[in-house]
């Protein structure tokens, strides 16, 4: 049983459909899995901000926020690593 929920934000879901579709599965399974360990191995706090954490998937980062009162993670973009932290 998953013990937080996951919310796409529209520009997530508009990221992975500009990517290659063959990734778009292992990405999709990456992030499913924050339901149940929002903090994997793989996840980094990023730097400067409160509360956005990056997660790698191959060449790409999930980046995504932690809503501990309501137990959702919201993700925000999926973005290949030369183009994940920019604006």
């Amino acid at each position: 049983m998953a013990s937080y929920k996951i919310q796409w934000k529209r520009s997530a879901e508009q990221d992975l459909r500009i990517l290659d579709r063959k990734r778009i599965p292992q990405i999709i399974k990456a992030v499913e899995g924050l339901a149940e360990n929002p903090f994997p191995p793989q996840s980094r706090k990023l730097r400067g901000t409160e509360q956005l954490y990056r997660m790698r998937v191959g060449d790409y980062r999930v980046i995504y926020q932690i809503e501990n009162r309501t137990k959702t993670v919201i993700v925000y973009h999926v973005r290949h690593r030369k183009e994940a932290y920019r604006g």
